[in-house]
């Protein structure tokens, strides 16, 4: 069998890592492509680049659909992607339970990470809750931000800010050495995406995917998806 290429939202790096080992076992086939802001992915597919396998968003999903570009017989949900804060690992955690240590903890940053704040799903949240703050023009000379979540995270783990704070989905903190999840944005600011993959209408190896999405997605990785951050 061929590698298989997939084009990806960030969330599922981690994922897709964790069951690499178990996909060439089965196939003898390598998982190739790319993982990063899901807007950016889209617009690759849109434009007819070539790729087997898709992980995005729900509603993109769906718009890759109606457009003809993914396969409904196989479209399955890996489950829901939370989006939170994180810190660099020995730095001391902050308490956010509500708008007010939502919005202190910002302001308190000297650097804010974040992915594209343009393209990517948790982006384009955090810019929304800076504004809904009412804070985005005051903290936006300290936003750091990423093609990616994952990028932002790496970055900001060998940043050199004195009191620096990341914002992504969950996934990406989990996935990122030298970073730790705080926790989840508090209620009225929060945000959980569902992520689901799909075979490519135009894949070089239709069983190779089906392959890899039924191990993504079986219950005997329901804990290697909690670990790497997806929930039920």
């Amino acid at each position: 069998m061929s590698d298989v290429k997939i084009l990806s939202g960030g969330a599922a790096n981690g994922l897709v890592n964790a069951v690499r080992a178990d996909f060439l076992q089965a196939t003898g086939s390598n998982i190739v492509g790319d993982f990063g802001a899901v807007g950016g992915m889209f617009d690759r597919i849109v434009a007819n680049e070539a790729v087997d396998i898709v992980i995005l968003s729900q509603k993109l999903m769906d718009d890759l659909l109606a457009r003809g570009l993914i396969s409904s017989k196989n479209m399955t949900p890996l489950g829901k992607v939370v989006t939170g804060l994180a810190v660099r690992s020995g730095q001391a955690k902050p308490v956010v339970d509500n708008a007010d240590s939502l919005k202190q903890t910002f302001l308190d940053a000297d650097a804010i990470y974040i992915p594209d704040h343009i393209k990517s799903t948790a982006g384009i949240h955090i810019a929304g809750v800076l504004a809904k703050l009412g804070i985005f023009d005051a903290v936006m000379p300290r936003l750091k931000s990423f093609p990616n979540g994952q990028t932002a995270m790496t970055e900001m783990a060998k940043a050199n800010d004195v009191n620096p704070i990341g914002c992504t989905q969950m996934t990406e903190i989990l996935n990122t050495a030298g970073v730790e999840y705080v926790g989840d944005l508090p209620s009225g600011f929060d945000l959980a995406t569902v992520y689901t993959a799909a075979q490519a209408t135009a894949a070089a190896d239709p069983d190779a995917v089906q392959r890899l999405i039924g191990i993504l997605s079986a219950d005997a990785h329901q804990q290697t998806r909690l670990t790497a951050g997806f929930l039920p």
